[in-house]
């Protein structure tokens, strides 16, 4: 998966939103620094030339939907993240946010509960037995 440029991810963020949309749907989602129309059309052939994103033809106009699921290009951004500015730890994540006061003491006790709770979770393939 290539990276994007933060003007291809602002597109993808409101075409994730739309679901499907012309480029002046999408035109219409841009509220600050609105490209000219000409340019909003080539970085979105650039997102299709990436694979991020593939049209329907209708005449000369396009529909473009994504093609790649905003779950899997967080997934990948984040992990991406954590490896080049937190040498691969995901400690250091948290401890960036808590020295930045960007994370509460409630919201830490939070994902230390949900971290616990996931280590009480028996293992299903643990759970099957002798196979006949």
């Amino acid at each position: 998966m290539q990276k994007l440029t933060t003007k291809e991810e602002e597109i993808m963020h409101i075409l994730w939103k739309l679901e499907k949309g012309f480029v002046k749907d999408v035109l219409a989602e841009i509220h600050e620094d609105k490209p000219h129309y000409n340019t909003l059309s080539t970085t979105i052939r650039h997102l299709e030339e990436k694979g991020f994103v593939s049209y329907n033809a209708f005449g000369k106009t396009h529909q473009y939907f994504p093609i790649v699921d905003k779950e899997a290009y967080k997934e990948r951004f984040m992990t991406t993240a954590i490896e080049n500015y937190f040498n691969n730890s995901y400690k250091n994540v948290v401890s960036f946010f808590a020295k930045e006061e960007k994370i509460s003491v409630d919201e830490l006790k939070e994902i230390i509960a949900l971290i616990e709770k996931k280590n009480r979770m028996p293992n299903p393939s643990l759970q099957e037995g002798p196979k006949n």
